[in-house]
């Protein structure tokens, strides 16, 4: 899923270590699920006592900030749009949002529908604690066959589809054309002069953004969710996680070696901000030049009447357009069962046929099919450059311990950058730490 009100990343970060319920008490197994498993429900969207639909359908989710208001009006719109069923939401900190649904998944008592990320279901289809769609999905009229196939993929299991994918989010180079058209280095058509697709170009194009306007950020890097920013130019060095059988770490490697002297050179030029906490905040308040964000912080920073703000995909700043992405699904519990699961069902084909385009007002690029290719989505502000840039994204490695190497990525590749440690040491600790969660 590093949290502000008006944005907030996608990406869940929490990983908490596996529960030993042979240890522990029914009393205390109790205590900890009221503790951790369920939350203050202020947050969710309380049935109004003049709409009492015969099922409640019970949606966790981790989408706050801007996306969070888009979910808002897809949640409203289904349930003024039929009487049978109410679906009231539980907006988790994405920080918090994973260790929280393992905890009510692992007990059976949870939501009735939650987002899980494409590159995290794997473990969760093995511990059986969601359930397969396929004949849920044919009795309420929904056709996978209306979602993108490369989405597909990543929800399939053993001829079973076990997910309802919504989208894919990845970055886009967001520029603030008044801070540029300052620094001259804003062309006539209203886009970044980049100097070649080259770092030392790129690093040119930034010192003449803190040359000539004093004060501000020439690029706000993502420090808080570095992993991302790191993979996005890893990437496209033509970096790999792992080997090609999937058993050892490969991310030791002059590319990555590249990649991190890079970003240490912005931050000892001063053309980024290394103590920066929020940097997403400080492009939105035009404290910084450039800034790699999501797709998904594009409806918040376009309706910003206060900057004027362009967006490109990556700049193939180390030789390819490869570049970290994910996908947002939808999943039923798998002890959620009769009506409950078929309301289930019916909320999520509504997202995906309907809310789907309000989805890609947020931002996203839909998975949905009949959306993405629409002529009304297509209208939307650079969703041409998003579906360009969605072609580029690498799709995570196949491995059941994907969410356990994200997590250790990115606590070692914020300790090399918060600590300045050397990239040559620090990428050794790394992968040593990878190549211990593969093979434990």
């Amino acid at each position: 899923m590093i949290k502000i009100k008006s944005m907030l990343p996608v990406q869940p970060r929490a990983e908490w270590p596996a529960l030993r319920p042979a240890f522990l008490s029914a009393t205390l197994l109790l205590g900890l699920f009221l503790i951790t498993g369920c939350a203050d429900l202020s947050s969710s969207d309380p049935e109004p006592p003049e709409h009492r639909a015969p099922v409640t359908v019970s949606f966790w989710n981790p989408f706050g900030g801007g996306e969070g208001e888009f979910v808002e009006r897809i949640i409203r719109d289904y349930n003024a749009s039929q009487p049978e069923v109410f679906v009231k939401q539980l907006r988790l900190e994405s920080n918090e949002y994973y260790a929280r649904l393992r905890t009510a998944l692992s007990f059976g008592k949870g939501p009735d529908v939650a987002v899980i990320h494409a590159d995290r279901l794997s473990p969760f289809i093995k511990a059986k604690q969601i359930t397969p769609l396929d004949d849920l999905a044919t009795q309420a009229g929904f056709q996978f066959s209306g979602i993108r196939e490369q989405n597909l993929r990543a929800v399939s299991y053993e001829g079973q589809y076990y997910a309802l994918p919504l989208d894919t989010h990845f970055h886009m180079l967001y520029y603030n054309k008044t801070i540029l058209a300052k620094a001259g280095v804003l062309s006539p058509d209203g886009q970044p002069l980049l100097e070649g697709n080259t770092p030392e170009g790129f690093i040119r194009l930034l010192r003449q953004i803190a040359e000539r306007v004093p004060g501000v950020q020439p690029m706000a890097v993502n420090t808080p969710y570095f992993q991302e920013s790191f993979l996005d130019l890893y990437y496209q060095a033509g970096g790999e996680l792992l080997s090609r059988d999937g058993k050892r770490a490969a991310i030791n490697n002059k590319q990555s070696l590249a990649v991190l002297t890079f970003y240490q050179r912005l931050f000892d030029e001063g053309l980024s901000d290394l103590g920066d906490n929020t940097p997403w905040d400080s492009f939105d308040k035009g404290q910084a030049g450039l800034w790699f964000g999501g797709v998904w912080e594009a409806g918040h920073h376009l309706d910003n009447k206060a900057q004027d703000i362009g967006m490109l995909p990556l700049p193939p700043v180390f030789g390819s357009n490869g570049q970290w992405g994910s996908s947002h699904t939808l999943v039923i519990p798998a002890y959620v069962n009769g009506a409950q699961r078929e309301a289930a069902m019916d909320f999520m084909k509504y997202f995906s046929e309907v809310g789907g385009m309000i989805w890609g007002e947020a931002g996203h690029v839909p998975a949905n099919l009949m959306i993405e290719q629409s002529r009304t989505y297509r209208a939307l502000p650079y969703r041409e450059q998003f579906i360009q840039a969605r072609d580029q994204v690498k799709p995570a490695p196949q491995t059941d311990k994907y969410a356990a190497l994200f997590t250790a990525m990115s606590e070692e590749l914020q300790h090399i950058v918060r600590n300045r440690i050397q990239p040559e040491a620090g990428l050794q600790q790394l992968e040593e730490r990878l190549n211990e969660i593969l093979t434990n």
